[in-house]
């Protein structure tokens, strides 16, 4: 029986960068793995823990199209969208899409981090 998600991995070429950026984003600390410089993990927030993983010739997914496409992203709760959008464009994120702008339902906006993987900030 499985009983918790032990950790999310996510590929890129830089893992201490992409580490750092949600260590800071998130409110966690970097742990890195002395046995493998490969492997390093986002502890220490509310949630299951991040893992960045080096991949050679690692390549960023092109959203919104799907040439590469994103095969997975990240959704988080945060309680002002501008003032998390702020923060998280100051630590390195790209917005890519003001979808509250573009549909007046949506509670949400998508950004890429460092690496490009894309993730949303969302108001619960």
């Amino acid at each position: 029986m499985i009983r918790k998600l032990q950790a999310v991995a996510l590929d890129c070429a830089d893992p201490v960068r992409l580490a750092e950026f949600y260590a800071e984003l998130l409110g966690g600390h970097v742990v890195e793995d002395p046995t493998d410089p490969g492997w390093v993990e986002v502890r220490g927030f509310e949630g299951t823990p991040l893992a960045c993983q080096r991949v050679d010739g690692y390549r960023a997914p092109a959203w919104p199209g799907q040439q590469r496409p994103q095969q997975m992203h990240l959704d988080f709760d945060v309680d002002d969208l501008d003032v998390e959008e702020k923060r998280a464009l100051a630590l390195g994120a790209t917005l890519l899409e003001r979808t509250d702008q573009s549909r007046p339902e949506a509670n949400w906006r998508v950004y890429a981090d460092p690496a490009g993987h894309p993730f949303c900030l969302c108001v619960h």
